[in-house]
């Protein structure tokens, strides 16, 4: 695999990623929650700042933008859709662009929903996908721009990713989210085999992130709107997924 990645956590539940392309050195950083805690990272490992991916304009993933700029003269790519609220951002990227980190190659989606330009970054040669805040370990982002039709098309645009694809969360959210999902699935066996598994991790500081397609899309009720095990335990059996969807978020947003 051509591209190392390095995860660590920072801010509250947040989670930075460094990736680096073997051959050639380049390195980026996948959004800017904390640039002090990137930049220690960097100086641990030896590495130099080339790029920031954002994902989308939030805070807590383009906050960092300019200070990291400002010390590495780095180049920095985000969404097309969100050009006007990415700090420092140079080139503007959609839906089907491709980006290069040295010689790894990454295509880029358009995930709108919890924002309304939000993008991931799909390393296919690496099996590796960065989500920002589209889809979580068994759940998936608020809906703070999209609507729910935007966000089960992104969230399906990822579950038809290749199954073992490594799903690069930036939160720390999986147990609330298993507590949740084990509300509105509750005869899910895969989902509560994963729910004690994820508690045994946790318990012992380890993350539960990444995660895979294959495993979303098994136990991620918000990947599940068309399965009749769902739709039954919602009281929704035969309902367009979207509806389904879209009443799984709003339990989630109440839970």
């Amino acid at each position: 695999m051509p591209l190392e990645i390095n995860q660590f956590p920072c801010l509250s539940d947040n989670y930075g990623f460094l990736i680096r392309d073997r051959k050639t050195g380049a390195v980026a950083t996948v959004d800017t929650p904390d640039p002090d805690a990137i930049n220690a990272e960097l100086k641990k490992a030896g590495w130099r700042l080339t790029h920031i991916f954002n994902t989308h304009h939030h805070w807590d993933h383009a906050g960092g933008n300019l200070a990291l700029k400002d010390k590495w003269n780095c180049e920095i790519v985000g969404p097309k859709g969100e050009a006007a609220r990415i700090p420092g951002l140079d080139r503007a990227v959609g839906e089907g662009d491709i980006v290069m980190l040295g010689d790894s190659k990454a295509r880029v989606h358009d995930t709108p929903g919890h924002t309304l330009g939000h993008i991931i970054y799909h390393f296919a040669d690496d099996g590796a996908a960065f989500v920002g805040d589209t889809i979580f370990a068994m759940g998936c982002g608020r809906l703070f721009e999209g609507t729910p039709a935007q966000m089960w098309s992104s969230l399906s645009k990822i579950a038809d990713l290749p199954a073992a694809t490594k799903l690069y969360c930036a939160h720390e959210y999986t147990q609330a989210n298993a507590a949740f999902a084990l509300s509105v699935d509750p005869e899910n066996d895969a989902l509560r085999a994963r729910s004690n598994e994820v508690d045994r991790l946790r318990a012992q500081g380890v993350p539960t992130v990444p995660t895979t397609v294959a495993l979303e899309r098994s136990t991620n009720p918000f990947l599940r709107a068309e399965d009749n095990a769902l739709q039954a335990a919602l009281g929704m059996t035969g309902a367009n997924p979207v509806e389904v969807f879209a009443e799984t978020r709003r339990r989630k947003d109440r839970f």
